[in-house]
């Protein structure tokens, strides 16, 4: 088996380098949580690309509410192994399987990768919300809105509704939103709290996928013609040098609507 632990801005690199020692059957999983740039390919098309003539069906992902850290420490959490092959899928879900780390299976590679992708950008907004001293109502708020343009999205471009409901969608948006440990929500926090992009990425010794794959998601979004309100403004924020107080106020301020408006 082959994992792919990189960011998803050096996955292509990276596996073009490990390219001729791949057999064609051998199992590839990413963990990377982004949507590559330029391209707009998940991690899976990229591997499609790289290796053409691998089982597209042996490609697969490893995602969900994971905090390195967490997992590190051996407390108890669940991931989602998504792969085409159901054999294939199995014998991962026994492989990664602990007394600490429950693995379940998902046949929907779509779902679960633009799930993993999403989140890190709603992780950015209910980030900014906490920087900026808004209390749990906005945030539960912005998580819940959010979770709603991620399926959207998800649901466009071919993925199962129900994966949003899962861990790979609910279960990651909820840890990456509100946990301290997030990387996503950190870059958040401390645009909330008035500091300039660059200062926050460039003190920080990890990756923060959303930082670089908003631009893509919304690419995606408009290609697909899905209304994305929340990572929009996310992207005025990082790119457009928009105000972090304009993110709720606009928000708030927009066209009344259902609440499935736009799910279904």
């Amino acid at each position: 088996m082959v994992v792919v632990g990189v960011p998803s801005h050096g996955f292509r690199g990276v596996l073009e380098q490990a390219a001729p020692w791949v057999g064609d059957d051998v199992p590839v999983v990413s963990l990377a949580k982004g949507v590559e740039q330029g391209t707009l390919r998940r991690m899976t098309e990229v591997v499609g690309e790289v290796l053409p003539s691998h089982r597209p069906d042996r490609v697969g992902v490893l995602t969900g509410p994971n905090l390195a850290r967490e997992v590190a420490e051996g407390q108890p959490t669940a991931s989602v192994v998504a792969m085409g092959d159901a054999e294939g899928s199995n014998r991962l879900q026994q492989l990664f399987m602990t007394r600490t780390f429950r693995v379940y299976t998902n046949p929907d590679v779509v779902g679960c990768e633009i799930a993993g992708a999403l989140k890190n950008v709603i992780a950015i907004a209910a980030g900014t919300a906490h920087g900026l001293g808004y209390g749990d109502n906005t945030k539960a708020a912005l998580i819940t809105r959010g979770l709603a343009e991620l399926a959207r999205l998800g649901i466009a471009l071919g993925g199962d509704p129900l994966t949003f409901s899962g861990l790979a969608g609910l279960g990651d948006l909820v840890a990456t939103c509100t946990s301290e440990k997030s990387r996503n929500r950190h870059v958040g926090v401390e645009l909330g709290r008035g500091r300039s992009l660059d200062d926050v990425v460039d003190e920080m010794r990890m990756v923060a996928e959303g930082v670089k794959s908003t631009a893509a998601v919304l690419e995606l979004a408009r290609r697909a013609g899905v209304e994305m309100p929340i990572a929009t403004l996310v992207g005025a924020l990082l790119y457009e040098g928009r105000r972090p107080g304009d993110l709720v106020s606009d928000l708030m301020l927009r066209e009344a609507k259902p609440e499935l408006h736009g799910i279904r």
